[in-house]
């Protein structure tokens, strides 16, 4: 049984078998024609079979040569697809994976636990983070900026994603430390419906329907009293008094700064923070980076 066929000669054999003139098929293959014919040679007698018949009128292929010609031509298709890939793993594993969010994912140390497992598992990789603004809720996925973003659902076209739910969190009101609702311990969201509320900016669809929390308004529209496009804007509006805002207890830090309190919600859904990504991604550092953001989400929980 033969064992220990080189590639390049099955490579070397299909080419003289085609050209039927050594000489031409060395210059294809880019080799002298007296190297050629002896690796042609050194195959035949580690195959035990003539491969070519060799005379004046010029090279045949032996009844042997005929029945190797097929599975040679199929064994290097193999292999080259097999490089094709193996190629493109590679090239995937030294590019760069561009992360989005809007909202930093602190949450318990995240970020650095994703990124120690991703680097562990993708050494040549570079990983970068994007800030996208508010305006934008899917953080720079609908316009392919971004391979993977952490975002709040839900999303526009969210069909057209998938997503690893990273954390669930009570909506907590914001609201500056004169109104009278900042006495209370917590806040029945019936006691809002009248409040003029800061809104996301009218692009982030559904997102600024949930902040509004138009489900649970009973038909009755918010009042809008300022829309804001990031925390800075958001803490700016609520000391001005221009309305009160509801986010995620994990975002509380942000804005509970001087002149600002924030109290719990009765009667709300929690929001849900997630990674996600288009579905149609195909690149192997997506894979990578999900399943170590399911890793490091599962220890910090």
């Amino acid at each position: 049984m033969v064992m220990d066929v080189h590639g390049r000669d099955l490579r070397y054999f299909v080419t003289v078998a085609e050209e039927l003139h050594f000489t031409r098929a060395a210059e294809l293959l880019y080799v002298s024609q007296p190297a050629l014919s002896k690796q042609v040679r050194a195959l035949e007698r580690q195959l035990g079979a003539t491969l070519f018949v060799r005379d004046r009128q010029g090279v045949a292929l032996t009844p042997a040569g005929q029945a190797l010609l097929p599975y040679a031509r199929q064994l290097l298709e193999t292999w080259d697809e097999a490089w094709t890939v193996v190629e493109g793993a590679k090239a995937a594993q030294v590019s760069t994976l561009v992360v989005g969010m809007s909202t930093s994912p602190g949450r318990g140390g995240l970020l650095p636990a994703i990124r120690s497992r991703f680097t562990a598992a993708c050494p040549t990789a570079t990983l970068r983070l994007r800030q996208v603004g508010w305006d934008d809720p899917t953080a720079g996925l609908a316009d392919g900026d971004c391979d993977l973003a952490f975002v709040w659902l839900p999303l526009p076209d969210q069909g057209r994603y998938d997503h690893l739910l990273v954390a669930e969190e009570p909506r907590l009101v914001a609201l500056p430390d004169t109104h009278p609702l900042a006495a209370r311990d917590s806040v029945d969201f019936t006691d809002l419906l009248d409040e003029p509320f800061l809104a996301l900016p009218a692009s982030a669809g559904p997102l600024r329907d949930h902040w509004l929390a138009v489900d649970a308004r009973g038909g009755r529209p918010p009042v809008v009293g300022a829309e804001v496009a990031s925390s800075e804007e958001t803490y700016e509006a609520l000391v001005a008094g221009l309305g009160v805002v509801l986010l995620a207890a994990g975002n509380a830090p942000l804005i509970s700064l001087g002149g600002v309190t924030t109290r719990p919600v009765r009667g709300l859904a929690p929001s849900r923070f997630a990674l996600a990504w288009p579905r149609t991604a195909a690149n192997p550092l997506v894979r990578a980076y999900v399943t170590a953001c399911r890793q490091a989400r599962d220890r910090v929980r």
